[in-house]
């Protein structure tokens, strides 16, 4: 994919929220989005047509992250009352909370197969549960971290979290090992290249960081965006040919992949970009920040 072919041009504007909308993220397959933020609520969009579709509510203070399964049934979210919310997408109901974090939590995913969420805390820990027991107890419990633990990512035998002691951690689940890759500098997002090889990691220093996933290798630093004192998610593009993430300014950064060089960037919102999330096929990506909208962005 060329930069020529990266989407900027706003297709939709999806409004709803009161306040500061801290993530937006693609379902599965690419064809609705999950939005969550500081007015306490869920939203489910179909974002390609700007149609609101449903509103989840139950959390009692702002919902920081949220994800859907593969089969879009079920949805997980996760905020500042310390709770992990287990919901049926199409009827609204909560099936179950997981409680036992002692703090905020930053962030959710579901493994693979929809029957385990990880989520990641305020208190330093990563907490794994378990969707098919009626238990509320996590089944595993990780805490070596010095701080918060910002983002985590999932594999099919790992857990990788990106926490503000500046580390990037992998635990393998089969053999319980543990990698830490220090970055010097406080990580507030990972995200995953599709092709699984790369981690990168955006830090609180205004810069990303990739990561080759097998050697814990620095092998890219992307620059010009500003990030200090908010979390703003970063992701690969579809192709994995380019990186983007955004900006407290409310620009949107595209970079080239391999020399690191800024191929497009752009004034996407009024105020800080928290979250950018790339359609899994097509040239479209949707980015929300606290000035309340989730904009649409096609090429």
């Amino acid at each position: 994919m060329s930069a020529s072919d990266l989407p900027r041009k706003e297709a939709t504007v999806l409004r709803g929220h009161e306040g500061a909308v801290l993530a937006a993220r693609f379902n599965g397959d690419g064809n609705y989005c999950l939005s969550c933020g500081k007015d306490r609520t869920i939203r489910l969009w179909n974002p390609h047509r700007g149609i609101h579709i449903k509103t989840y509510k139950s959390h009692g203070r702002e919902v920081r992250d949220v994800h859907v399964t593969s089969d879009n049934s079920k949805l997980i979210s996760c905020g500042g009352d310390r709770q992990i919310f287990y919901w049926d997408v199409a009827t609204g109901r909560v099936i179950r909370k997981f409680r036992g974090h002692d703090s905020e939590v930053n962030a959710v995913k579901f493994n693979e197969y929809s029957s385990v969420v990880v989520s990641a805390g305020y208190d330093q820990s990563l907490r794994a549960w378990d969707c098919r027991s009626h238990s509320t107890e996590p089944i595993q419990i990780i805490d070596t971290f010095q701080d918060s633990v910002m983002s985590v990512c999932l594999t099919k035998t790992e857990m990788i979290a990106g926490s503000v002691d500046g580390t990037v951690r992998t635990f393998d689940i089969r053999i319980g090992r543990e990698i830490v890759d220090d970055l010097g500098q406080p990580v507030n997002c990972i995200s995953m290249s599709n092709d699984g090889n790369c981690i990168l990691a955006s830090c609180l220093d205004s810069t990303l960081r990739l990561l080759d996933r097998s050697t814990g290798e620095l092998l890219q630093e992307y620059k010009g965006h500003t990030c200090k004192s908010y979390k703003l998610d970063c992701c690969l593009t579809n192709t994995d040919a380019h990186v983007t993430g955004g900006s407290e300014d409310g620009y949107i950064y595209f970079w080239d992949l391999v020399d690191a060089t800024v191929v497009s960037s752009f004034r996407a919102h009024a105020s800080v970009v928290t979250s950018v999330s790339y359609h899994p096929k097509d040239n479209c990506m949707i980015t929300a920040s606290v000035d309340s909208t989730i904009r649409v962005w096609k090429s």
